[in-house]
């Protein structure tokens, strides 16, 4: 892909999302209200197909109609939330029915600005005048297909992990306290985790990575807990995060023993207008991808995917401890 720049980004392997989801109903049109249309467009521009969007857009006054205090859509155009959602078809329609792509919004990224981080790069013309992709936004994009690609389609179902920057794994296992795991320990658990749950809840793998290293529980939430994160974070940053199979998955930066932000779905897709420039960028980059986001939060280059999947560099045990509770840095 090239941005307006000249500038080429690799491939990020995303297809465009052409295929249409189910069209919003011409009597559900005409029995909204005008705040339930413009709710109606927004949805149909992440959602539905060009023709839903187009039969929205012709009954709706201003396409380009921006609801501060819309809970799920605030500070954006149904356009800008067309090209969030990489839905360059239902751009168009909207390009058609009179959008602005170069509108700011969202601190600054407008449709247009965003669509030059995506797969579509080329979807609207550039006007003069109009700064496209600064040079770490270009590293940023290009960082972000790289580590994508070369974690791959991971299966992260109850995975805990942490990611921290500057530290070795070694130094990671000191600052937890742990020991060498039993090898034939670890053996049965992979084999057969339910026979085994009250012997792995302190089993992690730990492994060095360029700009740091990863803690990761392939079963449990053990290093997103608390007394893990604040450890590891003494005179750095870690994010832990945790893939709850009864309610999605969660994270936590802790600088330094203390927790600075919590984050509801890393690589969710929820961002607002008050949110930092580069952390936009970030969540639409990484839309999807949760592990790779949190590895992108604190530096981490990862080559590959075997801090995540395994085999890790060395498998410890924790000592028996409150980690959820435990307050120590």
């Amino acid at each position: 892909m090239v941005v307006n720049d000249g500038t080429e980004l690799p491939d990020d392997g995303r297809d465009d999302q052409t295929d249409p989801a189910p069209v919003h109903t011409r009597p559900e049109i005409d029995a909204a209200s005008d705040p339930e249309q413009y709710f109606l467009l927004h949805d149909a521009a992440e959602n539905d197909s060009p023709e839903a969007v187009t039969e929205l857009a012709q009954r709706i006054n201003n396409v380009d109609f921006i609801d501060d205090d819309d809970e799920e859509y605030p500070g954006r155009t149904a356009l800008w939330t067309a090209v969030f959602a990489n839905r360059p078809d239902n751009a168009r329609a909207l390009m058609a029915a009179g959008a602005d792509p170069w509108r700011p919004m969202m601190n600054d990224w407008s449709p247009g600005r965003l669509s030059l981080a995506g797969p579509t790069p080329t979807l609207f013309r550039v006007p003069p005048g109009v700064s496209g992709l600064s040079p770490s936004e270009i590293a940023a994009v290009t960082e972000a297909r790289r580590l994508i690609a070369a974690l791959g389609d991971l299966d992260y179902f109850g995975l805990g992990m942490a990611c921290v920057a500057d530290i070795t794994a070694a130094e990671a296992a000191r600052r937890l306290e742990a020991i060498p795991a039993d090898v034939e320990d670890v053996v049965a658990i992979i084999e057969d985790l339910m026979s085994h749950l009250d012997d792995s809840q302190t089993v992690a793998g730990v492994t060095d990575v360029p700009g740091g290293c990863v803690v990761s529980q392939p079963w449990g939430p053990l290093p997103y807990m608390t007394g893990v994160t604040k450890r590891l974070s003494a005179g750095t940053v870690c994010y832990g995060m945790h893939d709850n199979p009864k309610g999605g998955h969660y994270g936590t930066v802790v600088r330094d023993g203390v927790i600075d932000e919590g984050d509801d779905h890393p690589g969710g897709g929820g961002v607002y207008p008050d949110d930092p420039t580069e952390e936009i960028l970030a969540t639409y980059l990484y839309n999807g991808h949760a592990v790779a986001y949190c590895c992108a939060r604190m530096g981490l280059r990862l080559t590959d995917a075997r801090a995540i999947t395994g085999p890790p560099d060395m498998w410890v045990r924790l000592p028996e401890r409150d980690w959820w509770n435990d307050q120590a840095a």
